[in-house]
C-alpha cells in the first residue's frame, strides 16, 4: 500500500474528507444558526439585517458541502453508496430544505406584501432549524452503526428508523451549537437594539447547548458500547475531550467580556474537537455494522484504487491553498457591520 510521509493513502483521504466536512460544519453552521433565530426577531428590518449578515457568505460556504460530497464519492464510493441507502429519507429531506432555504433568502424581499415576507420567514426559519437537526441525526446514526450485511448491503428500515432517541439528542445538540455560533456571528455583524436583543438570545443559546451537550455526553458514555476503548488503548488522545471541554467552557467567559470574535473562534474549536473525537473513535471504520463487525465499511475496503487516491491527493495539495486564499479574501472583504442598501436582500 502506497504511503506519503509514512501515512497510507486511505488514511490521508480520511483526513481530507474529515477536514472538508469540519469546514462545512463550522462555516455553514453559523449560517444555519443565524437562520434558526430568524423568527425571534420581530421587526422586518431586523430580519433583513440578519439575512444580509450572511448574504455574501452563505452560498460560498456551501462549497464545502459540494467538495466534501465529491471527495467522499471519489475516495470512498462504497461508503457513499451504503450511507445513501441507509440515510435516503433524511438526505432527500435535507436537499429539499437546502432548496427552500436558498429560495427564501432570494425571494423574501422581492415583494413588499406582509403575507409574502412572513411566508418566506417561516420557510427560512424552518429549513435552517431542520437542516441543523438532520445533520446531527446523520452523525448520531453513523456513531450508532447501521444494519449492514454482506457485500455492504443495507438491511435496515427506510423511513423513520433513523430517528432513535440518541439521534434526536445529537440532533438537538447540533442545533444548539449552531444557534450559539449563529448568535455570536450576528453580534459581530449588528448594532443597536438588534445587537442588544442578540446578547439576550445568546445567553439562552449557551444554556441550551450546555444542557444538550452534557445530556448527550452522558448518554454516549453510558449506552454506546466501546466508546472509550480507543482512548484506553491510546491515552495520549484523552487530550481531545479535555480540549473540547476547555473550548466549551471558554465561550461563556469570552462572551461575558464581549470578546465576540474570540468567542466565535472557540465555539468553532469546540465543533472541531468534537468532530475529531468522532473521527478518532471510528477510525478506521467509516460505517459500523450492527449485524457483524466484519461487515463494517472501513477506509480500506471502501477506498478507490491507490492510483486514484494518489492523483486526487495531488489535486488537494494544489487546490487547498487556492480554496483557503479565496475564503480569506471573502471574509476580509465582507467583514464589519451590516449596512442595508438597494442591493440588499
Amino acid at each position: 500500500m502506497e504511503t506519503f510521509l509514512g501515512i497510507d493513502y486511505p488514511t490521508l483521504w480520511y483526513l481530507v474528507v474529515g477536514l472538508l466536512f469540519s469546514g462545512y460544519a463550522i462555516l455553514e453552521g453559523f449560517d444555519y444558526g443565524a437562520g434558526s433565530w430568524h423568527l425571534f426577531f420581530k421587526k422586518d428590518l431586523s430580519r433583513r439585517i440578519a439575512i444580509n449578515a450572511i448574504g455574501p457568505l452563505w452560498d460560498a460556504n456551501q462549497v464545502w458541502l459540494i467538495i466534501g460530497g465529491g471527495a467522499l464519492f471519489a475516495g470512498f464510493p462504497v461508503m457513499y453508496a451504503t450511507m445513501l441507502s441507509a440515510m435516503y429519507v433524511p438526505f432527500m429531506i435535507f436537499l429539499m430544505l437546502l432548496v427552500l432555504r436558498s429560495a427564501a433568502i432570494k425571494f423574501r424581499s422581492a415583494e413588499e406584501m406582509t403575507w409574502w415576507r412572513k411566508t418566506w420567514d417561516i420557510i427560512y426559519f424552518t429549513s435552517n432549524t431542520l437542516i441543523s437537526f438532520l445533520l446531527g441525526v446523520v452523525l448520531a446514526n453513523i456513531l450508532q452503526g447501521f444494519e449492514i450485511g454482506e457485500n455492504f448491503s443495507y438491511q435496515g428500515g427506510v423511513f423513520f428508523s433513523f430517528l432513535s432517541p440518541y439521534a434526536i439528542m445529537v440532533g438537538f445538540t447540533t442545533l444548539s451549537i449552531f444557534m450559539t455560533q449563529g448568535a455570536i456571528f450576528l453580534l459581530l455583524k449588528t448594532e443597536g437594539r438588534l445587537h442588544a436583543r442578540l446578547t439576550f438570545l445568546l445567553k439562552k443559546a449557551m444554556i441550551f447547548f450546555i444542557l444538550s451537550f452534557v445530556i448527550t455526553s452522558f448518554y454516549t458514555l453510558i449506552y454506546l458500547s466501546g466508546v472509550t476503548d480507543k482512548f484506553k488503548e491510546n491515552p495520549v488522545f484523552f487530550i481531545l475531550p479535555v480540549l473540547a471541554f476547555l473550548a466549551v467552557a471558554n465561550v461563556p467567559r469570552l462572551v461575558s467580556k464581549k470578546k465576540y470574535a474570540h468567542a466565535l473562534v472557540f465555539s468553532s474549536l469546540t465543533m472541531a474537537f468534537l468532530l475529531m473525537l468522532v473521527a478518532f473513535q471510528l477510525y478506521p471504520v467509516l460505517l459500523p455494522s450492527t449485524i457483524n463487525p466484519e461487515y463494517s465499511v472501513t477506509i480500506y475496503n471502501a477506498a478507490s484504487s491507490q492510483k486514484s487516491l494518489g492523483i486526487m491527493l495531488t489535486i488537494v495539495v494544489i487546490g487547498a491553498p487556492l480554496l483557503a486564499g479565496y475564503f480569506l479574501f471573502l471574509y476580509k472583504t465582507f467583514h464589519g457591520k451590516v449596512k442595508l442598501d438597494d442591493t440588499s436582500y
